[in-house]
This record gives C-alpha cells, sequence and structure tokens, in this order.
C-alpha cells in the first residue's frame, strides 16, 4: 500500500510564460470580462424594465444571460488575479468548487439552448397557441428544468471525481480547473470517471442538439410554407439571432471532442476554453441586441429615458 497524503493545493500554469503576451492576454481577458458583464447586464435590465420585452422568449434570454454572466465570473477573474500577483496556487475546495460551476454552468447553458429553440418552433410553428403553451408557469418550469438538468447531469462524475488521489504531482496545465487536465495528473484509475465524464457530455450535447436541429427543422419547413417573402423574412430574423449563438456554443464545443494529436490536444483546449469563457459571453448580447429590432427599440427608448431625467 502506498502512502498518500492529502492534496491541498494545485498549480493553475495558465497560457503562456512569456511576460509580454501575459500583459496582452491580461489585458484582452480584462477587456473581454467587462463587456461580457456589461452586455448580458444590459439585456437584463432591459427585459426587467421594457415592456416590449416580456415574452418568453425574453424571459428565456434574461436567464440565458445570467447563465452568461456566473459562467465567465467563475472563470476568468481568478486568472486574471493570478496573472496579476503572480500566485498561481489555488487550493484544492477552490478548484473544486470552480470545476463544479463551470460544469453546471456550462451544462444549463445547453439546456436553456435547447429551450430557446423550442421556444421559436412554438412561435413561429403555433403561433395561436403561443401564449398559453409558453405561459409564465410554463417559462418557469423549463427554466427550473433546465437548472435541474445540468445538476443531474454533473453530480454523477463529479461526485467520482472528489474521491481521486493526486501523488505524483500538483501541476494543472491550464488556466481554470478543467475536468481534462486534472484527470491526466491523478494517480487513481481514472479509466471509468473519464467514461463517466465523457458519456455525460456527450448525452447533453446530443440531447440538446437533437432538440434544437428538429425544432429548426420544423421551423424552416413552416416558415417556407408562407406565402409571403416579407413574412417569410421577418419569420427567419426572429431566429436568426438565436442560430449564431447556436452556432457558437456547438462549434466551439466539437473542437473539445476532436482528438488531435496528444502534443496539440492541450493547446487547443485552452484555446477553445478561452472563447467559451471570454469571447463567446462577451458575443451574444451584442448579437441578440444588434440583430433583435425589438431590443434595439428597448435600448433606445431606455437611453432616452435616462437622458430626460432631471439633472440635479
Amino acid at each position: 500500500m502506498r502512502n498518500h497524503t492529502r492534496l491541498t493545493t494545485f498549480i493553475l500554469l495558465g497560457l503562456t510564460d512569456d511576460p509580454q503576451i501575459q500583459v496582452l492576454v491580461f489585458i484582452f481577458l480584462l477587456a473581454m470580462y467587462i463587456l461580457s458583464v456589461m452586455g448580458n447586464l444590459t439585456i437584463i435590465s432591459l427585459t426587467l424594465v421594457s415592456s416590449q420585452l416580456k415574452s418568453a422568449m425574453y424571459f428565456f434570454l434574461q436567464n440565458f444571460s445570467l447563465v452568461e454572466i456566473s459562467f465567465t465570473t467563475v472563470c476568468i477573474p481568478r486568472f486574471l488575479y493570478s496573472m496579476s500577483t503572480g500566485d498561481k496556487t489555488i487550493t484544492y475546495n477552490d478548484c473544486a468548487t470552480q470545476l463544479f460551476f463551470i460544469m453546471l454552468f456550462g451544462a444549463t447553458e445547453f439546456f436553456l439552448l435547447a429551450t430557446m429553440s423550442y421556444d421559436r418552433y412554438v412561435a413561429i410553428c403555433k403561433p395561436l397557441h403561443y401564449v398559453t403553451i409558453m405561459s409564465s408557469t410554463a417559462c418557469r418550469r423549463f427554466v427550473l428544468c433546465c437548472w435541474g438538468g445540468g445538476l443531474f447531469i454533473i453530480v454523477p462524475p463529479l461526485s467520482l471525481g472528489l474521491t481521486l488521489e493526486f501523488c505524483d504531482s500538483n501541476i494543472i496545465d491550464h488556466f481554470l480547473c478543467d475536468a481534462s487536465p486534472i484527470l491526466k495528473i491523478s494517480c487513481s484509475d481514472t479509466w471509468f470517471i473519464e467514461q463517466m465524464v465523457i458519456a455525460c457530455a456527450v448525452m447533453t450535447f446530443i440531447m440538446t442538439l437533437l432538440c434544437v436541429v428538429l425544432s429548426y427543422i420544423y421551423i424552416i419547413k413552416t416558415i417556407l410554407k408562407f406565402p409571403s417573402a416579407q413574412q417569410r423574412k421577418k419569420a427567419f430574423s426572429t431566429c436568426s439571432s438565436h442560430m449564431i449563438v447556436v452556432s457558437i456554443t456547438y462549434g466551439s464545443c466539437i473542437f473539445v471532442y476532436i482528438k488531435p494529436s496528444a502534443k496539440d490536444e492541450v493547446e487547443i483546449n485552452k484555446g477553445v476554453s478561452v472563447l467559451t469563457t471570454s469571447i463567446a459571453p462577451m458575443l451574444n448580447p451584442f448579437i441578440y441586441s444588434l440583430r433583435n429590432k425589438q431590443v434595439k427599440q428597448a435600448l433606445n427608448d431606455s437611453l432616452k429615458r435616462i437622458a430626460l431625467l432631471p439633472k440635479k
């Protein structure tokens, strides 16, 4: 029997050791984080105060923005702190907590995207029943199911992960506590947990993607039957923002499961992580605001109201 001591800290290597590149990375990630939080908070604020944005679609968008803020906040500020202080250590408990929330928010985001695609299906394919099907009570239940589904899918692999032992190395070749690099440094037999992680990730990916694809197949078939070109254009425009966000989210996820060479795998995973934790959360609110007339109108109205406030 080997004598194991309980590991209390990990060392996160980050993205690069080059000081000049680190400065550029710090400025880039800080800018992305600020824009992401501001953009998503703007979406949340508009959906709360604007009477134009009270449909189910904007309720789901509000929750999606909340998940995006939470997801990027779990990942980026800790890394910015590490780069600014040079302290690359993270405690075992903090690492486990970060991993839990990364997995929870990531899984919940996929379930929300699937729910949003179903909302678009009902709006376009069953417009007369939309208010009844997507009532406020139904929307709240959908969101609770998304969070519940995210929690349910991550608990089995995470509970097994807490039993892992680390005896040879505590150096994680990443800028955050991700499952793959943690499993690589464990001295436990990780075969079963690796299979479970892959199974849960693929199950979430396929289930939600199937919902998205089926919804859009029916949506496109319905839109093509519209007699007017103007009606078809309007219907497509209501889905375009969601389709772009879906493409970014699922596209970046696909890169994780394309098996590169062992040498390139770590760098590719780091690059994808930068995309999913900083760039995508920043882009999403701008995609929805720039491509949605109602959101742009609500933003303009809010800015006009602020401009007309009496100055003290």
